[in-house]
């Protein structure tokens, strides 16, 4: 390391949790971008109003690597594909053998032409898991070429993982931890907050996140700024920054409930960690420790509490700015205030 780049941080909330995280817990954001401190700030403190909060809940989790194959041709791919998967049992083995956290959970295929794509999904306990994959599918390659003499090396990564990428796969198959947190909010809190009401909320969700984002193209993610919140934790808690690019494709959905407002963010491809590279600096050590993220659990539980508060931290900002948006001049008005105010600050 030749020096370091400082990045302004501060600690917003708490955020009232409940669900597979139960508590208030503040949260470190490192970013450049000063309002949004104080619009995930709206955020808690209209979750800390609600009798339970923000629920989260993990759905799943795993880490994917896919390699790929070359055959003479199409029927031997195809033949290889259906071996491989009928073999994962002694496929688990071999990753069993070769690391104490790693476990093999699934094996998907894709026969394109003569190419075989075999893309394996593994728990990978607190780590993120993007080295502990790629050192499983080393072996796991080597394992299956000794069993399928027809079948040459192609690629340790065939991009059908997919790491750093916008693609399909990772929210149908599942790629990091998923988890939806969601908030049911009064109609007085959402006025008196928010200055907004539900059925303002919900019109503009429906229109600008999932119409807009339709119209725009997008892949599997109907939101207005995830990104924004998760690099701005994902630098505070020594997580790798690209993966912001499949960690910000989920779906914001807003429903009105006899006045009130139930507020959900989907997030089924969260790569995070609690251990790993990155997360020996002191800055991040301290902040993984006063996010309850360095308890002595069963492997995966810290990361599992870790990528729940950042479920919960993206609906805070989430929220907060969809409900700014329901009001003319308010996000304008508002950056220019809070930058005007830091500069002064300065």
């Amino acid at each position: 390391m030749t020096g370091e780049t400082p990045i302004p941080t501060s600690w917003v909330g708490p955020i009232r949790l409940s669900g597979d995280v139960v508590g208030e817990q503040s949260v470190p954001l490192a970013t450049y971008e000063s309002p949004l401190w104080p619009s995930v700030g709206r955020g808690a403190r209209v979750s800390r109003l609600v009798e339970d909060g923000i629920r989260v809940s993990v759905v799943d989790e795993r880490m994917t690597r896919s390699t790929l194959f070359t055959a003479p041709d199409a029927a031997t791919a195809v033949a290889a594909a259906r071996a491989i998967t009928a073999r994962i049992d002694e496929l688990a083995a071999v990753v069993s053998a070769r690391s104490r956290h790693a476990q093999l959970i699934d094996i998907d295929t894709e026969v394109v032409g003569h190419l075989l794509f075999v893309r394996f999904a593994l728990r990978t306990g607190d780590a993120s898991g993007h080295n502990m994959v790629t050192l499983a599918a080393e072996g796991l390659m080597a394992a299956i070429l000794a069993n399928h003499p027809e079948l040459e090396y192609g690629s340790i990564s065939g991009n059908f993982c997919s790491d750093k990428k916008a693609t399909a796969v990772n929210g149908i198959l599942g790629r990091g931890r998923s988890v939806i947190a969601e908030i049911l909010i009064p109609a007085a809190i959402v006025e008196d907050q928010l200055r907004s009401t539900a059925a303002r909320i919900v019109a503009l969700n429906t229109r600008k996140n999932l119409v807009g984002s339709t119209i725009a193209g997008a892949l599997r993610s109907s939101n207005a700024h995830y990104a924004n919140m998760l690099l701005a934790i994902y630098l505070a808690t020594g997580q790798d920054a690209a993966n912001i690019v499949e960690g910000s494709q989920g779906i914001t959905y807003a429903e009105e409930r006899d006045g009130d407002l139930l507020f959900s963010c989907t997030l089924p491809n969260l790569i995070v960690g609690t251990v790993g590279n990155g997360k020996d600096l002191p800055v991040v050590e301290d902040a993984l420790q006063r996010l309850g993220c360095r308890e002595d659990r069963e492997p995966g539980a810290n990361a599992r509490r870790l990528a729940a508060i950042v479920a919960a931290t993206v609906l805070c900002g989430e929220l907060s700015l969809l409900a700014a948006q329901t009001n003319q001049g308010e996000l304008m008005q508002s950056h220019l205030l809070l930058e005007r105010r830091t500069e002064a600050g300065a």
